[in-house]
């Protein structure tokens, strides 16, 4: 019954900007925990931001450059993405601890490309 739907990707060119958008819906309960990792081509999983009990926490790679937010009416998180460069280009995925009536589970969006090149 959980849905979740990424969009907002794209390509720009060094130095732009980029906002991408994760929303869930269907039978949730609460919202625990919400986050946003990418992965490029040949390297791990890495974490991007994340928050849970009012705290966001950044990778050192994109403080000061990255913004997370949420609207919890909507059910939906963003990243602003601004200074954009090479090394940001990746899939990025979102990711959900949900609350259901009976359950609590991790939920991930379907991945978005980002690619950042001249």
């Amino acid at each position: 019954q959980v849905q979740i739907v990424e969009s907002g990707g794209g390509l720009v060119q060094p130095g732009g900007s980029l906002t991408l958008s994760c929303k869930a819906s269907g039978g949730i309960v609460s919202t625990i925990y919400m986050g946003w990792f990418r992965q490029a081509p040949g390297k791990q999983r890495e974490l991007v931001a994340e928050t849970e009990d009012s705290t966001i926490t950044y990778a050192d790679s994109v403080k000061g450059r990255f913004t997370f937010s949420r609207d919890n009416a909507k059910k939906t998180m963003y990243l602003q993405m601004n200074s954009l460069n090479a090394e940001d280009t990746a899939v990025y995925y979102c990711n959900f601890l949900l609350g259901l009536v009976d359950q609590t589970g991790t939920y991930w969006g379907q991945g978005i490309q980002v690619s950042v090149s001249s």
